[in-house]
């Protein structure tokens, strides 16, 4: 009698996050997020090219955004987390607010936020360090001044971005949901 070749049940690969890079401006989320989403193997989306015209040139002018000015940039960001749920993908957005990120989720809630904190004069100094970008280093005291921390139940991480880029890029990957 011979036995026969043991069944083994093949266990489905989860599919890969959708994960929103936050924080401040000029805390590297562009850096990062690019990185990440070459890490994982998934598309990369830069919140900013989500923005209409007119809200480039507000903060240009050194104007912070309003609710009424980040409505649709949110909903444009959220369209495109629920195009790739199932799929992956990593997006850059400051989603400063509790009420930002649950505008977000709304649309896609298996999103995952990775929260990019540091000491704002090493934010302005990496601002200052900045070439090309429309943000002018005076909208970060508005920023931090509306940061809203990640609430424990909210699904995401805190990740420290001292270090360079592919040090801040590998803990925020280790902190991944597996």
């Amino acid at each position: 009698m011979t036995a026969e070749p043991a069944q083994h049940q093949q266990q489905p690969h989860p599919s890969p996050p959708v994960v929103v890079v936050m924080g401040v401006s000029g805390s590297g989320k562009s850096t990062v997020g690019g990185l990440l989403a070459e890490r994982l193997g998934v598309p990369y989306a830069e919140a900013d090219d989500f923005h209409p015209a007119a809200n480039i040139a507000k903060m240009s002018a050194g104007h912070p955004l309003d609710d009424t000015d980040r409505a649709p940039w949110l909903d444009a960001i959220a369209a495109w987390a629920t195009e790739r749920t199932g799929l992956g993908g990593v997006v850059s957005c400051s989603a400063l607010r509790r009420r930002y990120r649950d505008r977000l989720r709304a649309a896609a809630p298996e999103l995952f936020f990775l929260h990019l904190d540091g000491p704002p004069e090493l934010i302005a100094a990496r601002m200052q360090a900045r070439m090309e970008h429309f943000m002018p280093p005076g909208l970060l005291r508005s920023q931090l001044d509306a940061l809203e921390p990640l609430d424990p139940d909210e699904a995401g991480a805190v990740i420290a971005i001292d270090g360079g880029p592919q040090q801040i890029t590998e803990r925020a990957y280790a902190a991944l949901p597996r």
